[in-house]
């Protein structure tokens, strides 16, 4: 389970990297920002990826649904948790959530919140899949955030879109725990 202090853990600012480039990955392991979502690399690269944050004191977690060369069997998340060790994972998928804590592992699932049945299913799914935190995307539906923090007890990381440091604040407001992006202009 995710700490209950969220500022120790996310640090005081509450911004995660969330790394889509290599070339992101330095600037993410200089940042202060305590926690990293990398969301590259496949088979070959991605125990390279996780070790460098790890070395740079972090914590990461491995997005499992964009690493390339992973299929859907339970194996994959012993494979992760013994082989490339990250602190957790982030997926979409229900299952990966489950085989990753039976690994040991923390994990995000990332919900797409569309519309009102999106939202239904999204809890389901956590009833369900029982992560250590939420991910929902986009991160810029302030009342969505507040309804789902109504529902669950869980960190709720918004992400997606966010381009500017007012989006931050306003996603934390609403009741965010703490906000991913990929514009590394914002990870300061």
């Amino acid at each position: 389970m995710l700490s209950q202090n969220l500022h120790d853990y996310w640090g005081p600012a509450r911004i995660i990297p969330a790394v889509r480039k290599q070339e992101d990955l330095l600037v993410a392991c200089r940042s202060d920002c305590p926690v990293i979502f990398l969301l590259i690399g496949d088979l070959l690269t991605s125990e390279n990826y996780v070790g460098q944050v790890l070395r740079a004191g972090k914590k990461v977690f491995l997005h499992v649904d964009f690493i390339g060369g992973l299929s859907g069997d339970p194996i994959v998340m012993k494979y992760i948790a013994e082989r490339l060790r990250p602190t957790g994972i982030i997926s979409t998928k229900s299952h990966f959530v489950k085989h990753a804590k039976k690994n040991g592992l923390l994990a995000v699932q990332r919900l797409f919140l569309i519309d009102t049945s999106a939202l239904e299913q999204g809890i389901h799914n956590i009833e369900q899949s029982e992560p250590d935190a939420v991910e929902i995307m986009p991160g810029l539906i302030p009342r969505v955030i507040t309804q789902l923090r109504e529902r669950t007890a869980l960190p709720i990381i918004a992400g997606g879109l966010i381009q500017e440091h007012s989006e931050i604040d306003i996603a934390l407001q609403a009741g965010a725990s703490a906000v991913s992006m990929g514009n590394r202009q914002l990870w300061s």
